[in-house]
């Protein structure tokens, strides 16, 4: 006995809805250059600890010696996590360099590939969606 219409339905309509998270997240090639490395070194300001990427915003000296906001992409948190990152891990005021890819709208965007603690000179894989982190557990 065949199955009738509706199963074919729900199971299409399944399918379609189980791929939207996926389609929803971009690639790295979409909003990064990985022809345009730039480092970075300045104080945290503001932490975004949330899905599908955390985000990291420095006010950063440019080479006129003005404050400048950036922001930069880590990897997810749970993959952070993994790394041994925590929410709390980042203060506020804390020094950072950050080695990683340009967005491809110019400066003040980034993909972090690796992130060093100026305080303590750690240097730390921030599970870049490049995919070319330093595998090291986070500790300042």
């Amino acid at each position: 006995m065949r199955p009738p219409a509706s199963h074919y339905l729900a199971w299409i309509a399944g399918m379609l809805l189980s791929a939207a998270p996926v389609m929803a997240h971009h690639a790295f090639s979409a909003e990064f250059d990985a022809k345009k490395p730039v480092t970075i070194r300045g104080f945290v300001t503001k932490v975004e600890w949330t899905n599908p990427h955390v985000w990291v915003y420095l006010d950063v000296k440019d080479e006129a010696g003005a404050w400048k906001s950036w922001g930069f992409e880590m990897g997810a948190p749970h993959q952070l996590q993994g790394r041994g990152w925590t929410r709390e891990l980042l203060k506020i005021g804390d020094e950072l360099v950050v080695e990683g890819m340009m967005a491809k709208s110019g400066p003040g965007r980034m993909n972090g590939r690796n992130v060093t603690f100026a305080a303590t000179g750690k240097k730390r894989g921030s599970a870049s969606s490049e995919g070319q982190t330093t595998s090291a557990p986070a500790t300042p």
